[in-house]
């Protein structure tokens, strides 16, 4: 803390006795070890959520069963010989508000687990950013569109997080990510997907909370085929999101990942015109060259389509992330077995793809819909597996149930009466 002069105290003495806040200058002047820059919101405070809360299994979820070759095998091997996981880390769908589950990861008896699979190496989220959002999803069955509205948990998270704007948001999401950094395996790394409306933000609180020297990059998703805002407009249209990379140390995976790209060759393009040979042109006059492909290391621009509307992958999510995207983050920030984590999973693409490259995972989500939809995804990730003869684990889906409401209900005693136990089974959603 700096030395006070005389002036300086006598003033501070004079704006208490007044009833007046202090000027921002003695936030630096009284406290010590503040950070040269630094992102300040109203209400900023240091307080990080250390709640455990006991998990409670839903579901377990296997598909497809053969129960006579899990008796015969169960002791020997950890997976039989369709590849279905017998014991060892079934990976985990966690349905809640993820401070609480962060917390309770964190502190709680699930953290020995973790560690014994080497820690949590990557995590990868893809926040709600969209300031002043309903959140209320349109979701079309057969030729019926409904809309789906929040639940009262979700109701209560979504106005924590955008209550008061800009600054409820960076509060929520400055809280969670202490949290992950904290959870994080000393060799692990995160990527955080923004866009232009909050990237500024998410940039200054990763700074703070992992130190600008664990920065590693700013990458732009940069996709070709989202519709313009058209002729005439003012501003150029947004055709890009940005990932955010901050490593826990010095020492993180970095696997290289490689791409095909065109090249222009040397090699002059010719044809024979009346018996001579003539060096074609382009339309611009340039000489013509021959084109190739050659692979190269992926920099930090990656052209990444978005979903086709009609692709197969597409399931009517309205913030979904094409699997080759989250797949590059995974091929570049992970190992195979190494255990990965999305806390705002959404359809649950990232557990889709880290199955599909041999990861353990652990995902979560406040809505009820995102988890009914990750847990169906699943499912036919499963069956996919199996009918290529590949190996794949069980996972179980997970929540906070009873204990959840019940700390909500501290904060807000307001809430209606508990939902009945058979409505938190997420399988008959």
């Amino acid at each position: 803390m700096a030395r006070l002069t005389d002036q300086e105290q006598r003033e501070i003495i004079r704006f208490i006795e007044a009833d007046k806040p202090l000027p921002d200058k003695y936030r630096f002047l009284l406290f010590g070890e503040k950070l040269e820059v630094e992102l300040v919101w109203n209400g900023k405070t240091g307080d990080v959520c250390n709640i455990v809360l006991p998990f409670q299994v839903i579901e377990q979820v296997d598909e497809p069963r053969a129960e006579k070759d899990v008796r015969l095998q169960m002791d020997l091997f950890d997976v039989d010989d369709r590849g279905r996981q017998l014991k060892g880390w079934t990976n985990k769908l966690i349905w809640g508000d993820n401070k609480l589950i962060l917390s309770s990861l964190k502190n709680g008896p699930l953290r020995e687990e973790i560690e014994a699979q080497g820690g949590l190496k990557l995590i990868y989220i893809d926040p709600p950013f969209d300031v002043g959002a309903d959140f209320s999803m349109d979701i079309e069955i057969g030729d019926d569109t409904f809309t789906k509205k929040p639940s009262i948990l979700e109701e209560i998270a979504y106005r924590d997080t955008w209550g008061k704007g800009t600054d409820s948001f960076i509060a929520m999401i400055h809280e969670r990510l202490v949290l992950m950094r904290d959870l994080l395996a000393e060799d692990g790394s995160i990527f955080v997907h923004c866009d232009w409306r909050m990237d500024w933000a998410i940039r200054c609180a990763l700074d703070e909370i992992f130190g600008p020297d664990c920065f590693r990059n700013e990458i732009i998703w940069h996709y070709e085929n989202k519709l313009g805002t058209g002729w005439g407009a003012k501003t150029f249209d947004t055709r890009h999101d940005v990932l955010l990379r901050y490593s826990k140390t010095a020492r993180y995976v970095h696997n290289e990942v490689v791409e095909k790209v065109k090249v222009l060759k040397m090699q002059p393009v010719t044809q024979k015109v009346n018996g001579e040979r003539v060096w074609l042109k382009n339309e611009d006059g340039s000489r013509m060259y021959a084109q190739g492909a050659e692979e190269r290391p992926v920099g930090d621009v990656w052209t990444i389509p978005i979903i086709n509307p009609v692709a197969s992958e597409r399931l009517g999510y309205p913030t979904q992330k094409p699997e080759r995207l989250v797949e590059r983050v995974l091929l570049c920030g992970s190992n195979g077995g190494d255990l990965v984590a999305d806390f705002f999973c959404g359809s649950g693409t990232t557990a889709t793809v880290a199955e599909r490259l041999g990861r353990k995972w652990i995902t979560s989500d406040l809505g009820k819909f995102a988890v009914h939809t990750t847990r169906k995804r699943m499912i036919g990730v499963q069956r996919q597996l199996k009918a290529e003869g590949k190996d794949y684990r069980a996972f179980e889906i997970l929540n906070l149930g009873k204990y959840e409401r019940q700390h909500y209900v501290g904060v807000n005693p307001n809430l209606p009466e508990p939902v009945k136990p058979n409505e938190t089974v997420v399988a008959g959603i």
